[in-house]
């Protein structure tokens, strides 16, 4: 098998330190997807005004723990706000240097569609080994005009990043950080900038979020009446015809 292991993304593990500590329940009230249902799902932690903070994804770990594949850069931050949240409930947060993030563009045994987009392939965490695999994944991802991590969604609105149409939100649910302009701007219907991907030589340097010279593409926060659709992958051309 070729490399798998994705050395920018980490596993920041929740974890009960009594049986009857609700891990679930704890994140349930602070991200915008559902997490009571089968995992992985995508979701995020967003700021009171409904702005993507850190987005990962979540998987069920032994023992009534929950493990976050997040952005290694931003790991430990996002440890410190879940920490400031969880009060005095017993629930263990941090970094599980024992797990990695793995990825493969093609089916693998034990491994997860991503459940964003099926066209991006496969996850599974275990421990970390072999080379790493970021250059193929962040080409792959990028050809395919996904966004993740804070350079391209940090402090944009959720909706505003696609969530919707990768499934990153959840409009059943109950209340959780940013719920209150996120559930209005859907009610609503005004997303009125999308978060794209476009070749470099169409980007908007006032509304780039960031430049990739080597994969010739960018990252732009444009005005829906802007975009031309014929630049969109298939995946956001349909979200957002409806």
């Amino acid at each position: 098998m070729s490399a798998t292991y994705l050395s920018q993304r980490a596993v920041v593990r929740l974890a009960p330190r009594v049986a009857a500590e609700d891990v679930r329940g704890f994140l349930q009230g602070l991200v915008t997807n559902d997490v009571s249902g089968d995992l992985p799902i995508y979701a995020a932690l967003l700021s009171a005004q409904g702005k993507a903070m850190f987005d990962f994804l979540v998987w069920d770990g032994p023992e009534g723990a929950l493990l976050l594949d997040c952005e290694a850069s931003v790991a430990a931050d996002l440890v410190k706000r879940l920490s400031l949240y969880r009060l005095r409930r017993p629930i263990d947060i941090g970094l599980d240097e024992a797990m990695a993030v793995h990825w493969s563009p093609d089916p693998v045994e034990g491994a997860a569609a991503d459940p964003r987009l099926a066209a991006l392939g496969y996850r599974w965490l275990a421990a970390p080994s072999g080379e790493s695999a970021e250059t193929a994944w962040h080409a792959h991802r990028l050809s395919l005009g996904v966004p993740e991590g804070v350079a391209e969604l940090g402090d944009i609105l959720w909706l505003e990043t696609n969530a919707v149409e990768l499934g990153g939100v959840s409009f059943e649910k109950g209340c959780y950080v940013g719920q209150e302009n996120t559930a209005r701007m859907n009610w609503r219907q005004k997303v009125n900038r999308r978060l794209v991907v476009v070749p470099i030589d169409k980007s908007d340097e006032k509304r780039r979020k960031i430049a990739y010279p080597e994969a010739g593409v960018a990252v732009d926060h444009l005005r829906v009446d802007t975009i031309d659709v014929a630049d969109l992958p298939e995946w956001q051309r349909a979200g957002m015809a409806g």
